[in-house]
């Protein structure tokens, strides 16, 4: 829920504190393990609810295109991210939820796309979607990496899941809004992992000069 009114510098600023709270090595190692299934052409799994499954949908996307230079888009022997949201299927979503419980929606999906060896990322806030939880826990059991993207306590996900991303706050808005912001961070280093010689020019506000930038600048591509 909402909380009360706040200042809009309050509200930034309690944001930013959280932010200077997250532990980098987590960002860093799950890095680490989206470009280990890169590497391996593993598939990668994404789920959660509500805003966590909007934010499942916006990582899907931009990890899937804006891994790549625009120069590759037409280039069919660039390997490719291979990543799915399991958010997306709404009829299957709504025939599973409706014919056998919804906590089956992201397990049963997983049950006929994965192979031991894929990741599956699974974002809760509270860390305790029943959901969430039975697809992380059938991952475990058939050899697949998972990482847990919480906030709050971590709930059940943060002790379930082999790896965690945790965002220590008790709001869920932020939560939602630093867990988006982390991803976009941690596709700018998959992108310069993938393209460590690319150099984009972009000029300077007022100068005709032009300046290299990381080659993470895939930001300007994101949507």
């Amino acid at each position: 829920m909402p909380r009360a009114h706040r200042s809009f510098g309050r509200y930034a600023a309690q944001a930013v504190s959280v932010l200077r709270h997250v532990d980098e090595t987590q960002a860093a190692a799950l890095t680490r393990a989206i470009l280990e299934a890169y590497h391996a052409g593993r598939m990668i799994f994404v789920c959660g609810n509500g805003g966590s499954g909007s934010n499942a949908s916006h990582i899907c996307e931009d990890f899937g295109k804006s891994s790549l230079d625009r120069q590759e888009f037409d280039d069919d022997s660039v390997k490719r991210l291979r990543i799915l949201s399991l958010t997306d299927n709404t009829p299957y979503i709504l025939a599973w939820a409706n014919d056998a419980g919804f906590e089956r929606v992201f397990v049963e999906q997983l049950k006929n796309l994965a192979s031991p060896g894929d990741l599956l990322i699974a974002l809760s806030g509270s860390g305790n979607s029943p959901n969430v939880l039975r697809a992380v826990d059938w991952a475990n059991r058939h050899e697949l990496a998972t990482w847990g993207v919480t906030g709050f306590d971590g709930g059940a996900l943060g002790r379930l899941a082999q790896g965690r991303l945790h965002v220590p706050s008790s709001d869920m808005g932020t939560v939602e809004a630093l867990h988006l912001l982390l991803f976009h961070w941690i596709l700018g280093e998959v992108h310069a992992q993938l393209h460590p010689e690319a150099d984009i020019p972009q000029k300077a506000p007022g100068s005709e000069k032009s300046a290299p930038v990381r080659a993470d600048a895939p930001a300007l591509l994101i949507h």
